[in-house]
This record gives structure tokens, sequence and C-alpha cells, in this order.
């Protein structure tokens, strides 16, 4: 093994859990999500030497994020088919403890986390990546600009309206509303 080989897998290796989760949220599929950090993790140790000095985590993701859109745009007709269903496919079980013995309230936090899932994969990618960039992977708002190749203000404006729509969507689809017996009344 080279030194340029050791070098690239401690810069890029501790950070293959946020590429693969960028790019299963772009992508909405597993399978898709695997192949697209594999072709990342390719580019990325192809240009490892253009790294110089600035974070790998940022520069990496961003190499993920473009392998993603290169996908999807050569891929447009199947992109919008695909559903992801992070509860469902990622076989993410609910933390063990007394609070979650209840049956109940392990149902009401499995539908919780479905509908925000669902209202998260729901939204535009410009708005579905910087919200998992933010929120989910806890960057920085001047590394989702250099990943997503954007001005600062530009990251400040979508994680805004997507967290508005994000609230608007949670909002309308709240359990016992009232919309299922207006529904069911209406059919």
């Amino acid at each position: 093994m080279t030194d340029r080989t050791r070098q690239f897998e401690a810069a890029a290796l501790p950070h293959l859990d946020a590429a693969w989760n960028l790019a299963r949220w772009l992508l909405r599929d597993d399978q898709l999500a695997d192949d697209a950090v594999q072709e990342a993790y390719l580019r990325a140790f192809r240009f490892f030497d253009g790294l110089r000095g600035e974070s790998a985590r940022p520069w990496l993701l961003g190499i993920v994020r473009n392998a993603c859109y290169d996908w999807m745009r050569q891929n447009r007709q199947l992109a919008d088919q695909l559903e992801f269903d992070e509860l469902r496919d990622s076989g993410a079980m609910p933390p063990a403890s007394a609070e979650c013995a209840d049956p109940a309230r392990q149902w009401e936090q499995r539908a919780q986390g479905e509908r925000i899932n669902a209202a998260i994969d729901a939204l535009p990618a410009a708005y579905r990546e910087v919200i998992v960039l933010r929120e989910l992977e806890e960057m920085r708002y001047e590394d989702i600009a250099r990943i997503a190749g954007v001005p600062l203000g530009t990251v400040m404006s979508r994680l805004s309206r997507a967290r508005a729509l994000l609230r608007e969507s949670l909002r309308d689809e709240r359990p016992g509303d009232g919309t299922e017996r207006t529904q069911h009344a209406n059919s």
C-alpha cells in the first residue's frame, strides 16, 4: 500500500457513513447510494492530490453530491420513481428504554418517524440535500455552500424554505387532526 493510498484512506474513510447517508437521501435507494458512493470515492482518490489544507469531509461530500446528480441527470425518468423509506429500508429500531416498552408509544414514535421521513423525501432535491447535510450530518453552513456549490445566502434560503415546507407538510399530516374523518365522510 502506498503512502498516497494510506493518506486517502485516513482522510476519506471516516466520512463513509455521511457519504452514504447523503447519497441515500438524494437517490432514495440503497443500491444506487452504494454505487454513487463507490463512484465518488473513485473520483476522490483520482483527484486526492488536489485536496490542499481543507477539510476532507465537505470536499468528499461535494463529490458524492455531484455523483448523485450525475446519475439523476442520466436517469431522469427513473429518479422520480424511486421510493425510500428510512425506517423500513434501514432496519433501524427505536432505542431500547422503559419509555419504548409501551407498544402504543413505540407505534406513535414509528409513525412520527415515518411522517418526518416522508416529508423529507417529498422535498425537492435541492432542499432535501441541505436539510440532510445540516440536520442529519450537522454540517456548517459554509461547508454546505461548498458542497452544493452555491453562495452561503442560498444555503440559508434553501434551509429556511425546506424547514417551512417540512413544517407545513407535518402540520397537514398530523394524526387525529380530523382529515381522516372528513375524507371517510366524503367517500
